[in-house]
């Protein structure tokens, strides 16, 4: 993780099977936006920083569907972490 100070962090989980849009899981500023970065991290989550949408969640209640003024914003994160993801499974097949 990086030495920069993080202000805010936000954890998503959704399923299409379960849910109608993605859950908040976790959310949290300060020491426990760096906990949340950091477990992500220790278990292969993608994570995606992004100080404006990750501040826009932590307004959110955990357990929250992203609404749906927000939808846009979280198919943007989704869209790059997939893309990341898929530079990332490329380069182990290497």
């Amino acid at each position: 993780m990086s030495k920069r100070k993080l202000h805010s962090a936000a954890a998503l989980k959704y399923s299409a099977d379960e849910n109608h849009a993605p859950i908040v899981v976790a959310s949290g500023h300060g020491e426990l936006a760096s906990r949340i970065v950091s477990v992500a991290e220790e278990n292969g989550i993608p994570v995606y920083r992004d100080d404006s949408a990750a501040t826009l969640l932590t307004m959110l209640q955990v357990g929250a569907e992203i609404p749906p003024k927000l939808y846009q914003v979280i198919a943007s994160i989704y869209a790059e972490v997939l893309k990341t993801s898929g530079k990332i499974i490329e380069t182990e097949k290497d």
